[in-house]
């Protein structure tokens, strides 16, 4: 699925909803003072704790809209929820997410942070 991250970015950028979203100067100054590891690091945590099990409570609103370069990459790339996951990559809720699920959300989360931090 790695191979495909140019083209659903591409998607992605297609959708008004989803285009919306940017890197403001806060999320920009916390990304170039932990580096982009340590933010990979955030993102495999967030998504482990947050997306991963198989039930999520509160599915839908899990996900906060700023304070954190993942948090924004998530409502950017359509991974912030398994509603999105689902409806965007037909990865099915009521199942833990794997860890090649985990590993392709991250590389997506991180394509459109690096992306999104150069424009």
């Amino acid at each position: 699925m790695k191979d495909k991250i140019p083209s659903i970015l591409e998607r992605l950028s297609k959708s008004a909803f989803r285009s919306k979203f940017h890197l403001g100067e806060k999320e920009k100054a916390y990304l170039e003072e932990k580096g982009f590891k340590t933010i990979e690091d955030h993102a495999y945590d967030f998504i482990r704790k947050r997306l991963s099990p198989s039930f999520i409570l509160n599915d839908g609103k899990q996900t906060p809209m700023r304070g954190h370069p993942v948090f924004i990459a998530q409502h950017a790339t359509a991974t912030c929820c398994r509603s999105c996951l689902n409806k965007w990559y037909h990865i099915p809720k009521g199942r833990n997410l794997t860890e090649e699920e985990i590993t392709f959300i991250v590389s997506l989360i991180m394509a459109w942070i690096k992306k999104d931090s150069m424009i």
